[in-house]
């Protein structure tokens, strides 16, 4: 299938797009990026360059990705969510007598989205930290810290209250307790654990974490 890309679309020189992917309007994509295949880059939003972006991805309308992020394949990115890549910006020299640029230097920090990652509605992400795989960010979190795998955090700065499958749906495990027995998800059935305070999925042929 072929790459679509709106009129008002900006793609600038050295852009990658995998077959199937759309560009939608008023989307800026910024020198050096990657897109994988069969993505959705909704209107309004900024990709930073360098960016590298997987397969299967989802970015809802008006998502700034700043440069120094990578996002793996079958991520969904909701409208307004922000990336960010410097902990103590300034825009300009402590004499305020010139702008800093804006290319990347020695502070831009870099930030990775793990496989099958939701990041909700004006969710803001801090730089230097990963969203681990199939994890959930509630619409308007501010996170600071890294995000285990399957776990669903909310709240300014964001906490883990509870556990997502990979279909979405919650599964019962404790956040109190470092290790707990298996439990099944109550949509799709898949089974999970939590050992050492690490989820994992169950594999169904060797009763392993995964």
């Amino acid at each position: 299938m072929a790459t679509r890309i709106h009129e008002t679309a900006i793609v600038e020189d050295r852009v990658a797009l995998g077959d199937g992917t759309a560009i939608w309007d008023n989307a800026h994509i910024r020198t050096g990026t990657t897109i994988g295949r069969d993505c959705i880059v909704g209107g309004k939003t900024y990709v930073g360059q360098d960016v590298v972006i997987g397969d299967f991805v989802k970015l809802n309308a008006f998502v700034y990705i700043c440069t120094g992020v990578t996002i793996e394949r079958g991520v969904m990115v909701s409208a307004h969510a922000t990336f960010t890549n410097d902990l103590y910006p300034r825009a300009t020299t402590p004499e305020l007598d010139i702008l800093r640029p804006s290319e990347p230097d020695e502070r831009t920090l870099e930030t990775t989205v793990r496989e099958g990652a939701t990041i909700g509605a004006a969710a803001t992400i801090g730089p230097g930290i990963e969203l681990g795989r199939f994890s959930m960010v509630g619409m308007g979190s501010v996170v600071t810290r890294t995000v285990g795998d399957f776990n669903l955090v909310i709240g300014n700065p964001a906490r883990v209250v509870g556990y997502v499958c990979r279909c979405g749906d919650p599964i019962d495990l404790p956040i109190d307790r470092t290790d707990s027995a298996p439990t099944t998800c109550d949509q799709c059935g898949r089974r999970f654990m939590k050992q050492q305070g690490r989820v994992g999925e169950l594999e169904s042929s060797t009763g392993r974490l995964s």
